[in-house]
């Protein structure tokens, strides 16, 4: 259920409000907007029944929010998009952002390299594994720590805000540690016990839609994160997986602008990961930005054939500046910056 709030609520007023759903055994988000004030309300809402919610000083308004996912739902929020700070970076704000690097964290030499690389060509965020779930147990799984020291470090000397993945509750506040947002990979969107340990940890997440997953399964996920007092939430839609095989995954292009519709949270893209080649990843990018998204996560390395995880759909440092070149063009186009 949310109230909406009269134009002129005094803070006494709205502080009423919530001590009063609060003494139900509810709790409370406020969410303020430009030109309206939301207080909505978690938990079992038939203790509200017996209570008139119209009658108290301040209340314009109050609706049911039928959606399963109440937090997450676009009504919860006084804005049409939620922004989330991530260092110094907004998403969801007018600048279409782009967090670039590689797959995995491979050494400190490639890592600054690229690092220095992306930041050249307008990259708003670095990203890269230093944990990195793989589908053989024999495969390059990342440098761990180190790879965090390296991130560390590398964002001291270009300023990008860094993005990685976390993969295990127990490794949760390590990571949290050293990046500036916490991504939550495609095989782990239901992963519910670390999901309710990246709320606690109140880090900005990155919520990647599972490769099996409905839009509704994301945004449950998503709604576990932001129940444990987390709201600061990115959605990312990567592809799923379909009969098709001459992709390796098939880029759901309508649910960019379905979620947008549907949440109040950013929305990007992963090209990378969608179409699974190289010489996919700026078309894909475009038709994102295109299609609503409030940025990108894309993978880039020095050597892409010598790459430890991921090669074929990460871009050479050339192939990174001529998508940003053209990205331009799109986000002119839906009003947007880079």
């Amino acid at each position: 259920m949310i109230i909406v709030a009269r134009k002129n609520i005094t803070v006494d007023q709205l502080d009423y409000i919530r001590e009063r759903i609060e003494s139900l055994g509810l709790r409370t988000h406020i969410s303020k907007g430009v030109s309206r004030t939301i207080i909505g309300c978690i938990g079992d809402e038939a203790r509200l029944a017996g209570v008139s919610l119209l009658s108290i000083p301040g209340v314009r308004s109050v609706h049911p929010v039928m959606r399963p996912y109440k937090l997450a739902a676009r009504d919860f929020s006084a804005d049409r998009t939620s922004r989330v700070q991530v260092g110094n970076r907004t998403f969801g704000g007018p600048a279409c952002l782009v967090a670039a690097g590689p797959c995995s964290v491979e050494g400190a030499e490639m890592m600054a390299e690229t690092g220095r690389a992306v930041a050249g060509e307008g990259a708003s965020l670095l990203r890269g594994g230093a944990f990195k779930p793989r589908t053989s147990p024999y495969s390059f799984d990342g440098l761990k720590e180190e790879g965090l020291r390296i991130l560390e470090r590398v964002r001291e000397e270009t300023g990008l805000p860094v993005v990685t993945e976390v993969l295990d509750p127990r490794h949760a506040e390590l990571v949290a540690g050293y990046a500036d947002m916490l991504q939550i990979g495609a095989r782990n969107m239901q992963n519910f016990a670390l999901l309710r340990e990246v709320g606690r940890l109140r880090r900005p997440v990155l919520l990647k839609r599972g490769m099996s997953a409905t839009l509704k399964d994301l945004l449950l996920a998503a709604e576990y994160v932001m129940s444990g007092g987390n709201m600061d939430v990115v959605l990312c839609e990567r592809g799923i997986r379909t009969f098709g095989g001459e992709m390796r995954n098939t880029f759901d292009l309508a649910a960019i602008p379905w979620l947008k519709l549907e949440t109040h949270l950013p929305v990007i893209a992963d090209p990378s990961h969608a179409g699974g080649r190289r010489d996919l990843v700026a078309p894909l990018a475009f038709a994102a930005l295109a299609a609503g998204a409030d940025g990108l996560i894309v993978e880039v390395h020095p050597d892409p054939e010598t790459a430890a995880s991921d090669g074929d759909q990460s871009l050479s440092f050339a192939e990174f500046a001529d998508m940003m070149r053209g990205l331009q063009v799109f986000a002119e186009a839906a009003g947007r910056s880079l």
